[in-house]
């Protein structure tokens, strides 16, 4: 995927390159988003019905909407950056866990989208991508799995993407989740709290994202005002530091707003 005037790079292999949002209305979630976060939209290498949104003119995260009759479900997946697709591929598939789609060329790279063996979605790129990390700028300050065993789910990401042999990337075991850094940055985190077979999608296993803003409370009445909800989510919400709220989207997102830290 690329966009015009937008810088691209060679992202680290093991770490969180982009997120994705597909949802059923993008006209919709283009004015929600705008409305709570301030972002701006640029058509991208994909076609009329996929965005890139950026913050002050830098990428944020890229927002598509779903072809009728895809699952329903509004859902803010991460892309990993990979060296060879293909390997990420079979990684998956030997590890118990769902390729649903790819890897398919994309672009200038290939894409393929995933469950791991809890049913977390998330995506894998291998190529160029848009300049981007998590933490940096207005990109989401956190990524984070919330997952039945964390310890499970360290060893599953850590085998499909090489983390051990990646010299840039440290993993840190914690009492009740463990912390992925990238050149001494958090990046990503793991935590428990995800039931499989829970009614409410909040709280099943999955990827989330935490957005920063400068005044949470703001946010969320703008969010509010534009038709967002406040889920009760459970006691292992993985609340960042400092003041933050989890909220979902009128599409059914969910995401988190959490202080900037300067």
């Amino acid at each position: 995927m690329s966009v015009s005037g937008a810088e691209q790079v060679v992202p680290v292999a093991g770490m969180p390159c982009w997120i994705n949002l597909m949802v059923g209305d993008l006209v919709a979630a283009r004015a929600f988003y705008a409305a709570v976060l301030g972002w701006e939209f640029r058509r991208s290498s994909l076609g009329d019905q996929f965005v890139v949104a950026s913050a002050d003119g830098l990428p944020v995260a890229g927002i598509g909407e779903r072809r009728p009759g895809l699952a329903p479900a509004s859902e803010w997946t991460p892309y990993f950056a990979v060296r060879d697709a293909d390997v990420t591929a079979a990684r998956i598939q030997e590890r118990g866990a769902t390729l649903a789609v790819g890897p398919i060329p994309l672009g200038r790279g290939r894409a393929g989208l995933a469950a791991d063996p809890e049913g977390a979605t998330f995506g894998f790129w291998e190529g160029p991508a848009l300049a981007w990390a998590s933490g940096a700028g207005s990109a989401p300050a956190r990524l984070d799995l919330q997952t039945r065993d964390v310890f499970d789910a360290a060893r599953f990401y850590g085998e499909v993407f090489g983390w051990a042999s990646e010299a840039a990337i440290d993993v840190t075991f914690r009492q009740h989740h463990v912390v992925v850094e990238r050149d001494s940055r958090p990046a990503l985190s793991l935590r428990g709290g995800g039931v499989p077979s829970a009614d409410q999608p909040q709280l099943r296993p999955r990827w989330l994202v935490s957005f920063p803003v400068d005044d949470v409370e703001r946010a969320v009445a703008a969010a509010v005002d534009a038709g967002a909800t406040r889920p009760q989510l459970s006691a292992t919400s993985w609340a960042p530091k400092g003041f933050s709220r989890t909220l979902q989207s009128p599409d059914g997102g969910l995401f988190t707003l959490s202080h900037r830290e300067d």
